[in-house]
């Protein structure tokens, strides 16, 4: 009988379905890997942006995890939103309490419609505590710029900037490109030796909203079938890229659309 794999998300959840755990949970689906999900905080959250959030509080993160991984176990973790410095701190202490497992962090620090989504203070504890576990961390440009204190603005500055966050503790740094001017976006993947470039058209469509989620939940599904970071990241941007290509006739809310994470 056939094993099937398994991946945690550990983030905060999209009211409106785009992003967050929703999103982290229909892309594991999708790629077909089994979901399972602790939840940090409630958004209330639209195409728009974010109207409220309500935190969770850290021991009841730390409940959740336990009652998964004590049972049901896992063969990656994913983490998204994680809010504030007590939740980091519980989410980092019961990873090294369960013993090393592959981990993708998106260091998710700002919404699409500019809302902060982790408080200021606990930057620090995202680089001291959880940087270290990571097997591949997902900053977007702005992230990068905020973990490093670059100013990023041509490939050569992202390079810069992934062997900076590498230096940080990660195995792998993935410096996503998106919010570059130009025709096409373009990712790079570090691991301390050489790098690795991931060029993909730019679409024209508004509905991007939770691309970011989706990517790094991706790379997770991949990682638990077994797949290397870098084929793993590569087969996550075809994923997204063919998401983001389906997407382009949705017409859901009157912002930042979601994708069709089933196409």
């Amino acid at each position: 009988m056939e094993h099937l794999k398994r991946a945690l998300t550990i983030a905060g959840s999209d009211s409106g379905g785009g992003a967050g755990i929703q999103a982290d949970l229909k892309t594991f689906g999708a790629l077909g890997v089994y979901g399972m999900s602790v939840l940090t905080a409630l958004t209330a959250q639209n195409t728009l942006g974010v109207q409220a959030i309500l935190e969770v509080p850290p021991e009841f993160v730390a409940a959740q995890i336990d009652s998964v991984l004590s049972d049901i176990g896992t063969d990656v973790v994913k983490t998204g939103m994680l809010a504030n410095a007590a939740i980091i701190g519980v989410v980092a202490e019961r990873l090294r309490h369960y013993g090393p497992l592959p981990l993708v962090v998106d260091p998710v620090m700002v919404a699409k419609g500019g809302d902060r989504l982790l408080r200021e203070d606990a930057c620090s504890a995202l680089v001291d505590l959880l940087l270290p576990l990571a097997t591949v961390v997902t900053p977007n440009l702005p992230e990068a710029e905020a973990l490093t204190g670059l100013r990023l603005e041509s490939p050569a500055a992202m390079r810069e900037a992934a062997v900076r966050i590498h230096d940080l503790g990660p195995q792998w740094v993935l410096v996503k490109g998106g919010h570059l001017e130009g025709r096409d976006a373009l990712d790079i993947l570090y691991g301390g030796q050489e790098y690795y470039e991931f060029p993909a058209r730019r679409l024209e469509t508004q509905n991007t909203h939770g691309t970011g989620c989706t990517l790094a939940s991706a790379i997770a599904a991949g990682l638990a079938q077994g797949y290397p970071v870098p084929e793993a990241v590569s087969r996550a941007k075809e994923y997204l890229t063919r998401v983001l290509a389906a997407s382009a006739g949705l017409h859901l809310g009157h912002g930042h659309g979601p994708m069709h994470h089933f196409a």
